[in-house]
């Protein structure tokens, strides 16, 4: 019997995860996994995605920026981005909504 080589489909597959810092993984691979172009996650429920507390600044609108200013995404957006999503937090209701960036640009290009 023979192993398969390191040639084989997988190094695509890791490729593109290992983009995703592993602290956020469990994010990134539920919203990958999902059909809907809409999510809504508590800040509770993407905590139990991530086996970790989210950081104190995670309290702030910036830290769920896509890519701020000068243009390099924040480690954490890659959760999201490489899901192909966009993050809107709710601070007063403690959740965050993920759209799909193909559904976004959809909406506003139908304005």
């Amino acid at each position: 019997m023979t192993r398969p080589s390191s040639g084989s489909i997988l190094p695509s597959l890791t490729l593109q995860a290992s983009k995703v810092p592993v602290e956020y993984r469990g994010l990134h691979q539920y919203l990958k996994d999902r059909y809907a172009d809409t999510v809504v996650l508590s800040f509770a429920q993407i905590e139990a995605l991530n086996e970790g507390q989210l950081p104190a600044p995670a309290h702030f609108q910036e830290w769920w920026a896509t890519a701020p200013a000068d243009g390099v995404p924040s480690t954490q957006s890659r959760a999201w981005t490489e899901a192909h999503r966009t993050a809107a937090p709710n601070f007063p209701a403690q959740n965050v909504m993920f759209e799909r960036v193909s559904a976004v640009a959809g909406a506003k290009s139908s304005v």
